[in-house]
């Protein structure tokens, strides 16, 4: 019954009540971000979701958009704006994907979505991560984020896939609660970070 209908009611009740009480601080970071840094608020891009279907995420821009749109190389402490940098640290990066929530592309709860590079890279095994829809945050998230490997952010995603119910959820939504307020595992890579080494897999 969870799993089927209670857990994504639970998406649609609170990602509505959250887009509502922190709609003026979105309009706030946007404003803060254009003021900041050229270029738009949003970051867009294509993600893995249910099944294997693309979706647009969406998250406050943190980077410059040299970086984001032409993939430069560039110093972490240069491609990422001061601004950008406390809303990574913050998280409040991550609060237009409520957006993606309510539309049923994503979760609160669930493994974070891949980068739709990674589509036709993904073996049978791999791709039954995508047995359930992506969230926002994850037992990786709450267990090392980006400072995990792989290998280890695989079998988190997977553990999750075979034993979701709500108290594994509760106990995923405290953990994170709990990083947010103390700052830990912060990386300010991106949360596709770690995955596998594209290059070696296309060879």
């Amino acid at each position: 019954m969870y799993k089927k209908y209670f857990k994504r009611l639970l998406d649609i009740i609170f990602s509505v009540i959250l887009l509502l009480l922190t709609l003026p601080l979105m309009l706030l970071v946007a404003i803060l971000i254009k003021l900041n840094s050229k270029g738009p608020a949003l970051f867009i891009q294509d993600r893995i979701g249910h099944k294997g279907k693309v979706f647009k995420i969406y998250k406050f821009r943190t980077m410059h958009v040299a970086y984001e749109e032409e993939q430069i190389k560039m110093a972490d402490k240069d491609r990422i704006f001061h601004f950008g940098l406390l809303l990574r640290k913050t998280s409040i990066d991550e609060l237009p994907q409520l957006w993606n929530i309510l539309k049923g592309e994503m979760s609160f709860i669930g493994p974070r979505p891949f980068m739709d590079i990674y589509l036709n890279l993904d073996d049978p095994v791999e791709f039954r991560r995508h047995d359930v829809i992506p969230g926002v945050t994850g037992m990786a998230q709450v267990n090392g984020r980006t400072n995990l490997s792989y290998e280890v952010r695989f079998k988190y995603d997977l553990y999750y896939v075979d034993n979701f119910n709500f108290l594994l959820d509760i106990k995923i939504l405290i953990k994170t609660i709990i990083k947010l307020f103390s700052f830990n595992d912060v990386n300010i890579d991106d949360d596709t970070a770690n995955t596998r080494n594209l290059e070696a897999d296309i060879k």
